[in-house]
């Protein structure tokens, strides 16, 4: 019989498999259900922590494959906009449950929104709807393929277990801080887009959504650039953080919304092999060990605003991720091997929404930090960089000559501290200085800061009921995902994507077809 074990330390020249049939030779096999790095430790060296099933011989140690229950559906598909995380993910679990759904995406494939990118970091012509944000897969297409989250679904053992099916490595089911790399997550997306086309799901590409179709406070349709008309009684909003135009429409509509806390900040690069050296210490070159992370985190008390690393990326690229041609936002990615000989993280600021701010302060804040960014490359000499500042020179409000960068579309010198609201500046200095108390070395002449990073989440929440996933103001509308200000990264978006749709399954269970709203379910072109 299969036994479940936990807490077992295997060191840096062990061998698992080896240790385990030492330790228990009566079972044959074993499936490894949790591995962490454990390198706390200032005297030892770093070890692996596993978790483990052993089983018996002529037991399957292969995880059984989680299939949802299908439902007898005729009634009309759901209208999905977005092709992000929530997005795919929710037109997934609908079509293997049996109910189909058109996706609008305003960007294109993957295939051909990669390509646009690669164009805009080498020559920095962007295209308003593909680049780092928008286009199939959304921006967690260039986000590393991390999928830490810090919530406890029950949807992400499918998660995984999906992006496996469809290519991803399969040590992401058991590792504690699991990443595919953006690279893989490429190869994800299209068996994905195949799979979701095969069980009845129709995607609809370069499809803005412009317009939203609604009567008496309930959601019927969409309208696309177009010109074609969608009606449904279930439309579910997947459009990103970066969207403002959708949150524009939304208002026109009087969908209920309100402000949220968000941060901003700028990027830190490091040389990796810092990085491994301070957290594997002489076991820093071990070739079990990869390329290590951190993450640090300072809370003000006086005025409760918080200052943290966010998105590190180890052995990474810093990207010029915009989506306007006018503004510049950088973030980080890493490939699947984590071979870059740079790390970097976005260190950010709290911002507290006000209570007296209008709605979209947040975003008009957002936006015109990009915009001085922007201007201040173009004042610099620059095109299409990035604006950056040594560390050192950004605590002593000075200019100096730039190291060497990670990032593919180059960088300008520029004064950060001056580009960032004088009260981000303020608050990013004192948590650096906190963060060098917890890692000495932290501020050195070799690390380098990279403007801006402005989207680490939006600044807008599209309240939602909390028993019916739909919006507070409006039925048949569906918001979700890290856009709506539920999720915040790829395995949260995902899962949120797939509560929603088995929330709408939940009620189309108590609802008798008659009751539904009559709406055609054909295109109506323009």
């Amino acid at each position: 019989m299969s036994r479940t074990l936990h807490n077992i330390s295997v060191e840096l020249n062990e061998d698992l498999s080896e240790k385990l049939k030492w330790m228990f030779p009566e079972h044959v096999d074993f499936q490894i259900l949790k591995e962490s790095v454990d390198a706390r430790s200032r005297k030892k060296a770093p070890h692996f922590n596993y978790s483990v099933q052993l089983f018996d011989k002529g037991e399957d140690p292969s995880p059984p494959i989680i299939n949802p229950t299908k439902l007898n559906y005729s009634g009309p598909p759901l209208l999905i906009v977005g092709a992000g995380p929530a997005g795919l993910f929710a037109a997934l679990r609908a079509v293997e449950r049996g109910i189909p759904c058109h996706i609008f995406e305003r960007g294109s494939r993957a295939e051909e929104r990669i390509k646009k990118i690669n164009k805009f970091w080498r020559k920095g012509e962007l295209s308003p709807n593909d680049n780092v944000c928008f286009g199939e897969g959304g921006a967690g297409l260039y986000s590393d393929g991390k999928l830490i989250t810090r919530i406890k679904s029950p949807h992400i053992p499918y998660v995984l277990q999906r992006l496996v099916q469809f290519g991803a490595p399969p040590e992401i089911e058991y590792l504690s801080n699991p990443h595919v790399g953006s690279d893989r997550l490429r190869r994800v997306i299209v068996p994905l887009r195949k799979r979701i086309e095969e069980l009845g799901g129709q995607f609809h590409f370069n499809s803005p959504v412009v317009e939203f179709i609604s009567s008496n406070k309930q959601m019927e349709g969409l309208i696309t650039e177009k010109g074609e008309t969608f009606r449904s009684p279930h439309i579910l909003l997947a459009t990103g953080h970066s969207a403002n135009d959708i949150f524009e429409v939304l208002e026109r509509h009087d969908v209920f919304m309100e402000p949220k806390d968000f941060a901003m900040g700028l990027r830190v690069e490091h040389k990796q092999q810092w990085v491994n050296k301070k957290q594997y210490k002489q076991a820093w070159d071990h070739p079990k060990l990869g390329a290590a992370n951190y993450k640090l985190a300072h809370t003000d008390k006086s005025s409760g605003i918080g200052v943290y690393s966010f998105c590190m990326c180890p052995g990474g690229y810093v990207l010029s991720s915009g989506t306007e041609s006018d503004g510049l936002v950088c973030n980080g990615m890493s490939n699947y091997r984590r071979n870059s000989p740079f790390a970097n993280s976005a260190l950010v600021v709290s911002v507290k929404h006000s209570s007296n701010a209008p709605l979209m302060h947040g975003m008009e804040m957002r936006r015109a930090l990009e915009k001085s960014a922007y201007e201040s490359v173009q004042n610099a000499g620059g095109t299409k960089q990035l604006p950056a500042q040594r560390l050192t020179d950004f605590l002593e409000g000075k200019l100096g000559p730039m190291e060497k960068t990670s990032s593919p579309s180059g960088v300008v010198p520029v004064r950060l501290d001056e580009l960032l609201p004088e009260s981000i500046t303020r608050n990013l200095a004192a948590g650096i200085a906190k963060f060098e108390e917890k890692m000495n070395g932290f501020i050195c002449s070799e690390a380098t800061l990279i403007g801006v990073e402005s989207r680490t989440s939006c600044p807008i929440r599209i309240t939602r009921n909390s028993e019916s996933f739909q919006s507070i103001s409006h039925q048949g509308l569906y918001p979700l995902g890290e856009g709506a200000g539920y999720a915040g990264g790829i395995t949260s978006a995902a899962c949120d994507g797939i509560r929603v749709v088995d929330k709408i399954i939940e009620s189309l269970a108590t609802t008798s077809e008659q009751d539904l709203p009559t709406l055609s379910t054909h295109v109506e072109s323009p």
